[in-house]
C-alpha cells in the first residue's frame, strides 16, 4: 500500500521542527527542544496564514518576530536562523499549490515584518533592562547610608551580570567605570577604555543634535536622553548602538555623574540594511526595482522652484520572440546584459537607472537643464544598444523604444508622469520601434481616451448605445437604389455619436469585434427584410455588412450568417459581405473556405478598397468574390474638369478586367454628378457617396427607394 500523503498539517509541524532544530541551539531557555518545537508551532502556523491570505498582513510577521523574543530568542543570531529557515522552507511546506513566484514575495516581506517585530520587541526589553538598572542605581544611591555594603553588592552584580554595556563617567567626560559588557563590544581592555575621554567619541554619522543633547545633560539641563549612535572600535570597524545616558545627583541634588546603558545593533542594523536593499533592488539584475524607482521620482517631483526632471521609458523591441525562441534562460541573462550597458549611459549626478520588471527600464535625471540632458541620456542608451548581445554563441541584435518626458517638478504626480512615458513609449514602438519620442500632451489625452473607449466598449454593447446608418448603393445605369451598405455607429454618452474609425480597431484589438459585427449582422438583416415587406414586391433591396479580419477568422461566422439569414427569413442572395483587399492579400485557403462556402450559399462577396493592397491581380481568380469595390482614391481625380486621364485609364482597365472575370464593380466616394456620369461611362456597375446621399436611418433609404419605384 502507498503512503497517504502529508496534510496541512502534517506540513506544518514539520516546518516548526526544522525551525526548532535550527534555532535552539542559540536559545537561552530551559526547555528541551521538544518543548521548544511546541512553541513554535502556533508561530508556524500564523505565518502559514499569513503567507496565503488573501492580503498581505505585516502585523502577522511583527508579531512573530516579537513572539520569538518572548521565547529567549534574543541572540542576534537566533533571528539570522529563522530568517534564513523562513526564506528556505516556508513557501515549501506552507504554500500549497500556490503561485511561487508571489509567495516567495509575500515570504520575503513577511521575513522584514519578523525583523522588525524582533528589533521592537528586543528594544522594549532592553529599554526594560535598561530601566530596571537605572532604577537600581538610584535605589542604590538613596540607600548608601543605611546600607552601603549591602546596595554595593547588588549594584556591582547587576553592573556586571549585565548583557548590555554600561558605564559611568564624570561631568568632564572621563569614563571611571565599564562593565564587561561594553569591553567586548569595543573589543579593547578596561585600561584602554579609562583613558578615553566620552567628547572624543564622535562619529561622521552623528545626528546634529547627540551632542547638544550631551551638553544639556552635563550642564545639569536634562535627566536622560536616548539616540541611536555609532561609534569606531580601536580596529576602525563601525560599533552602532541605542544609547540612552542619564544624570546621576548627589544626595543634595547637584550633578555628579553620568550612567551610559549602550545595545549593540550592530548586526541587528546590517539585517535591515540588507532587507532594505533587497526590497528596493531588481534581484535579477541588481538594478533599482519599482519602489526604489517611485521613491526618487517623488522627491525629484517634489523638489523646488528651478529644479526639472527628464526621464527615459525603455522598452525592448522583441524582446518576447527572444524568450520564446532562446528560453527565459537566455532571456535573462540578455536582460542582465542590458541592465549592465544602461547603467554605464547614468554616471552623471542625478542620473538612475532601474528596471521596472519584465524588459521594461527606465532612466531619470534630474537639474536645472534637463531639456538638454535628457535627450542626451536617450541617445546614449539607443548607442549603447546598437552593438549585438553574445548568448550561447548566438549575437542578437537588441532594439529598444523609448518615450521621453521632461518638465519642471511640482506639476505633476509621479503616476501621470509615468502613464505619459509609457504612452510615449508605445507610440515610438508603433512607429516601427528602435527609436525616441517626446512625450505629447495632446497624444496623451487620445491615448486614454482610447483607453477610455476601450474599457466602455462591452458595457456599450450590453446597454445598446450602438446604432446602424444605411448610405444606398445606386445602380449607374438607371439611377435606382440597388441597396445600402450598413454603417455601425456609436452614441457615446460623454463623446457623442462615434464612426468605425474611432472604435473599430479597439473592438478588434479587444476581440469585441466578433460580437458587435454579429449584432451589426443581424440588424441590418433584419432590416432588409423590413425593406422587402414594404416594398410589395418590388424586389429586395441588397444589404452589404463588412467584415472585420477578425471576423474572418473566428469558427463560427458561417453558421451565424446561416442562422442569421435563417430566422429573419432572407434570401442569401440579398445578402452582400464586404471584406477589405489587405485582409485577403496572401490568404491561404483555411482562411478562403468560409468565404468560399457563403458565396456557394448565394451570398456575394464583395473585395472593399480595392487598389489600396497592393495585390496581385491574377490573385482576384482564386477569390471568392463576385464584387469589386473601388477606393475613393481613384477616383478622386474625376471631381475637376476634365477628369485626369491616368485615373480615367486606371479604372477602365479595372472594370474591364473586372468585367472579364464576371465581377460586378461599385465605386465608392461619388460626390458629383461629373463623377457619377464619368463611372457610368467606363462601364461601372454601381456607386455611393454624398452626391447621392449621407449615412442615414433606415427610413430615409425606403423613401429614396420607394421614389426610384414609383419614377
Amino acid at each position: 500500500m502507498t503512503a497517504e500523503p502529508d496534510g496541512p498539517e502534517d506540513r506544518l509541524r514539520r516546518f516548526a521542527t526544522i525551525w526548532s532544530r535550527a534555532v535552539f541551539p542559540v536559545t537561552s531557555t530551559s526547555l528541551t527542544r521538544p518543548e521548544f518545537e511546541q512553541q513554535l508551532v502556533p508561530l508556524a502556523r500564523r505565518l502559514s496564514k499569513a503567507l496565503r491570505a488573501r492580503t498581505f498582513q505585516a502585523a502577522e510577521g511583527h508579531a512573530v518576530g516579537s513572539a520569538i523574543v518572548s521565547a529567549h530568542c534574543t541572540d542576534p543570531e537566533a533571528l539570522s536562523r529563522t530568517l534564513d529557515c523562513v526564506d528556505a522552507y516556508l513557501v515549501l511546506y506552507c504554500g500549497e499549490d500556490g503561485p511561487q513566484e508571489a509567495l516567495r514575495t509575500r515570504s520575503a516581506r513577511l521575513q522584514h515584518a519578523m525583523a522588525a517585530g524582533f528589533a521592537q520587541a528586543l528594544r522594549e526589553r532592553t529599554l526594560s533592562e535598561q530601566e530596571a538598572i537605572y532604577q537600581a542605581a538610584l535605589n542604590a544611591r538613596s540607600t548608601v547610608a543605611e546600607a552601603l555594603h549591602a546596595s554595593e553588592a547588588r549594584f556591582r552584580a547587576v553592573f556586571e551580570g549585565a548583557a548590555i554595556g554600561i558605564a559611568i563617567a564624570d561631568l568632564e567626560g572621563n569614563i571611571l567605570q565599564a562593565n564587561g559588557a561594553l569591553l567586548r563590544m569595543f573589543g579593547g581592555s578596561e585600561q584602554t577604555m579609562r583613558g578615553r575621554r566620552v567628547p572624543e567619541w564622535t562619529h561622521p554619522d552623528d545626528a546634529p543634535q547627540v551632542w547638544k543633547l550631551y551638553e544639556e545633560l552635563v550642564s545639569g539641563e536634562r535627566e536622560h536622553y536616548h539616540v541611536e549612535k555609532a561609534f569606531y572600535r580601536p580596529d576602525g570597524t563601525a560599533l552602532w548602538t541605542n544609547l540612552t545616558v542619564s544624570l546621576l545627583r548627589d544626595p543634595d541634588g547637584e550633578p555628579q555623574y553620568q550612567l551610559a546603558l549602550m545595545e549593540d545593533t550592530t548586526e541587528r542594523r546590517l539585517l535591515n540594511l540588507r532587507l532594505r536593499y533587497e526590497a528596493t533592488h531588481d534581484a535579477l539584475t541588481g538594478l533599482p526595482n519599482r519602489t526604489l524607482f517611485f521613491e526618487r521620482l517623488e522627491k525629484a517631483l517634489s523638489a523646488g522652484d528651478n529644479q526639472r526632471f527628464g526621464l527615459c521609458y525603455l522598452d525592448l523591441d522583441g524582446f518576447k520572440t527572444i524568450n520564446d525562441s532562446l528560453g527565459h534562460a537566455a532571456g535573462d541573462r540578455l536582460l542582465v546584459e542590458v541592465a549592465d550597458r544602461l547603467q554605464s549611459c547614468a554616471t552623471a549626478p542625478g542620473e538612475m537607472v532601474a528596471r521596472l520588471g519584465g524588459d521594461e527600464f527606465v532612466a531619470l535625471t534630474i537639474g536645472p537643464d534637463t531639456e538638454r540632458e535628457v535627450d542626451e541620456l536617450a541617445g546614449r542608451i539607443m548607442n549603447a544598444l546598437v552593438t549585438p548581445i553574445s548568448i550561447d554563441g548566438r549575437e542578437l541584435a537588441v532594439r529598444g523604444s523609448i518615450g521621453i518626458v521632461e518638465g519642471p517638478a511640482g506639476e505633476r504626480g509621479p503616476a501621470e508622469v509615468l502613464r505619459s512615458a509609457d504612452i510615449t513609449m508605445y507610440r515610438a514602438k508603433s512607429a516601427g520601434g528602435n527609436r525616441f519620442e517626446l512625450a505629447d500632451p495632446e497624444a496623451d489625452a487620445r491615448a486614454i481616451t482610447r483607453h477610455g473607449l476601450t474599457t466602455a466598449l462591452p458595457a456599450a454593447l450590453d446597454r445598446g448605445e450602438f446604432f446602424i446608418e444605411y448610405q444606398p448603393l445606386v445602380h449607374l445605369g438607371d439611377g435606382s437604389v440597388h441597396g445600402a451598405e450598413a454603417l455601425v455607429r456609436w452614441l457615446h454618452p460623454q463623446h457623442g455619436v462615434l464612426g468605425p474609425d474611432q472604435f473599430i480597431p479597439l473592438a478588434e484589438h479587444t476581440g469585441l469585434i466578433v460580437p458587435l459585427g454579429r449584432w451589426v449582422l443581424e440588424q441590418s438583416v433584419r432590416q432588409a427584410r423590413q425593406w422587402q415587406e414594404r416594398r410589395a414586391g418590388a424586389g429586395p433591396l441588397r444589404i452589404n455588412v463588412n467584415l472585420s479580419p477578425c471576423q474572418l477568422t473566428h469558427p463560427g461566422l458561417v453558421q451565424d450568417t446561416v442562422d442569421i439569414l435563417e430566422r429573419e427569413g432572407l434570401d442569401a442572395g440579398a445578402l452582400c459581405l464586404e471584406v477589405t483587399e489587405s485582409a485577403l492579400i496572401g490568404a491561404d485557403d483555411d482562411l478562403l473556405k468560409p468565404l468560399r462556402r457563403l458565396a456557394e450559399m448565394g451570398v456575394d462577396i464583395a473585395l472593399d478598397d480595392f487598389g489600396t493592397g497592393y495585390s496581385n491581380l491574377a490573385n482576384l481568380r482564386r477569390l471568392p468574390v463576385s464584387i469589386l469595390k473601388l477606393d475613393r482614391s481613384f477616383t478622386q481625380g474625376m471631381q475637376q474638369f476634365p477628369a485626369d486621364p491616368v485615373d480615367l485609364k486606371i479604372v477602365e482597365g479595372i472594370v474591364s478586367l473586372a468585367h472579364s472575370l464576371d465581377l460586378a464593380v461599385t465605386v465608392e466616394g461619388v460626390e458629383t454628378g461629373a463623377q457619377a456620369e464619368q463611372l457610368r461611362i467606363l462601364g461601372c456597375d454601381t456607386a455611393q457617396g454624398w452626391y447621392y446621399a449621407r449615412p442615414g436611418p433606415p427610413e430615409r433609404l425606403h423613401e429614396l427607394a420607394l421614389v426610384d419605384a414609383t419614377g
